[in-house]
C-alpha cells in the first residue's frame, strides 16, 4: 500500500490550493452575500486546466487522474464550496458523460467547445418534481419524428445550467417502456440556444448561493437524433455510472468544507482566551478538535481511495457511497463543533462558521441523499458480502 501521491497529483493539488488562498477565499463571503456567480473565478480556473482537469488532452483537457481532480476539488471547497460545486457539477456531471459514453464527434464537438472554444461550463439534468431518488420516476418525455427528438418536460435544481456561460445540458428522458413496464430512459444532449428550450430563475437557496441551480423547461423542443448520447435505453446505467465518480467529488467538497471549519475552530481555540487562558487549552475544546480531525482524515482516506479504484478501473461504487455520506456528515459536525467553539460570534453572519454551517446540509442530499447511499452500501453487503 502507497499512500504517496504523485508528482502530478501533488501539482494539482498545490495549484488548486495556491489559487483557492489568493483568488476563492478572499471572495467567497462577498458572492455569498450579494449571490453573484463567480465568473471571473472560472474563467482564472479554466486557464489554469482545472476546469478540464480529468478531461483527455486530445480533446483539450489536462488529462489529470481522478485523485488529483479530487485533491484540487478539495482545496477549491476549502475556500468556497459555491466555486467547488460549480467545479464538481461541470466536470463530475457535465464533461464525464461525454468523456465516458459520447461518439468521437461528440466529444469532439461539445468537449472542444466547453474545454477549448470558449471556457464553457455544461450541466446534466436528472431531477425532477417527481424522479431524482427513484430515477424511474423521470417524466420528462422525448419521443422520435423525422430524425429528431421531440422533448417534453421538465427538470429542477440543476447545476450550472443557467449562467452565461452555460453551453447547454445533457437530460434523462423517457423514451420508451421496456417489456417488464419500466420505463426505457435515453441521455440526449441539448444545446442552450435549442428552440423550445427555456430555463427558471435561480432559485433562493440557503447555502451554495453563489452557484447557478435553477429549473429547465422543455416545450416541444427539437434536437437532432445524433444528439443521443450513448445507446438508446441505456440512460439509466449511465446515470448510475455518473453519479457514482461525482458522489466521491462530493465527499471531496465535503472534506474541504470540514477542513474550512476545524481551520476556523484552530483559529478561534488559539485566539480566544477565557478565564486568563486560550480555550484550546480547556479539555473539553481539545476534545473537539481531536474529533474533528479524526474524521476529517478518515473521511478525506475513504474518498481518495474511492478515487484511486476509479483511476484502477475497478468497481467502486459501494466506496463512492460510502465516502459521500461519511464525509458529508463529517462536514455537517464539523461545522456544528466550529460554530460551538465560535460560540455568539459563530451566530453571526460576518463569521465565516456561520456561512458554513449554512451550505453544509445540502452536502448529505446532492448527489444521493444520505438515504439512498445508505440502502446501496447496504444491499451490495447483502448481496456480494462484507469482505473487501
Amino acid at each position: 500500500m502507497n499512500l504517496d501521491f504523485t508528482a502530478e497529483q501533488l501539482r494539482w493539488r498545490d495549484l488548486a490550493r495556491d489559487f483557492a488562498r489568493e483568488e476563492v477565499a478572499p471572495q467567497a463571503a462577498r458572492l455569498d452575500r450579494e449571490q453573484r456567480f463567480p465568473y471571473d473565478i472560472v474563467a482564472k480556473m479554466a486557464d489554469l486546466g482545472l476546469m478540464g482537469l480529468t478531461v483527455p488532452k486530445e480533446y483539450g483537457g489536462s488529462g489529470g487522474d481522478f485523485v488529483g481532480y479530487c485533491l484540487a476539488l478539495e482545496e477549491v471547497s476549502r475556500a468556497d464550496t459555491s466555486v467547488g460545486i460549480t467545479m464538481e457539477a461541470h466536470i463530475s456531471l457535465g464533461c464525464a458523460p461525454f468523456v465516458a459514453y459520447g461518439t468521437e464527434e461528440q466529444k469532439e464537438h461539445y468537449l472542444g467547445e466547453v474545454i477549448q472554444g470558449g471556457r464553457r461550463l455544461w450541466a446534466f439534468g436528472l431531477t425532477e418534481e417527481e424522479a431524482g431518488t427513484d430515477a424511474g420516476g423521470t417524466r420528462t418525455t422525448a419521443r422520435l419524428e423525422n430524425g429528431h427528438w421531440i422533448v417534453n418536460g421538465s427538470k429542477k435544481w440543476i447545476t450550472n445550467s443557467g449562467t452565461d456561460i452555460t453551453g447547454g445540458v445533457t437530460i434523462i428522458a423517457r423514451t420508451g417502456e421496456r417489456e417488464d413496464g419500466r420505463p426505457e430512459l435515453t441521455a440526449i444532449i441539448v444545446p442552450q440556444d435549442t428552440p423550445g428550450y427555456t430555463r427558471g430563475p435561480g432559485y433562493e437557496k440557503t447555502g451554495w448561493r453563489a452557484s447557478d441551480q435553477r429549473p429547465l423547461y422543455f416545450e416541444d423542443c427539437r434536437v437532432p437524433e445524433e444528439n443521443t448520447l450513448g445507446e438508446r435505453g441505456r440512460g439509466f446505467r449511465q446515470f448510475l455510472a455518473t453519479l457514482d465518480g461525482g458522489r466521491v467529488a462530493v465527499g471531496a467538497l465535503s472534506v474541504g468544507l470540514a477542513q474550512a471549519c476545524l481551520d476556523e475552530a484552530l483559529r478561534r481555540a488559539k485566539e480566544r482566551r477565557q478565564f486568563g487562558r486560550a480555550i484550546g487549552e480547556f479539555q473539553a475544546i481539545q476534545f473537539k478538535l481531536a474529533d474533528m480531525a479524526m474524521e476529517i482524515e478518515l473521511a478525506r482516506n475513504m474518498v481518495l481511495k474511492a478515487a484511486w479504484l476509479k483511476d484502477m478501473g475497478r468497481p467502486f461504487s459501494r466506496e463512492a457511497s460510502m465516502a459521500k455520506v461519511f464525509a458529508s456528515e463529517t462536514a455537517k459536525r464539523a461545522a456544528d463543533q466550529a460554530v460551538q467553539i465560535w460560540g455568539g460570534e459563530g451566530f453571526m453572519e460576518t463569521n465565516a462558521v456561520a456561512r458554513y454551517w449554512r451550505q453544509v446540509k445540502i452536502n448529505e442530499i446532492g448527489e444521493g441523499t444520505s438515504e439512498i447511499n445508505r440502502q446501496i452500501i447496504a444491499r451490495s453487503l447483502l448481496s456480494e458480502g462484507a469482505s473487501p
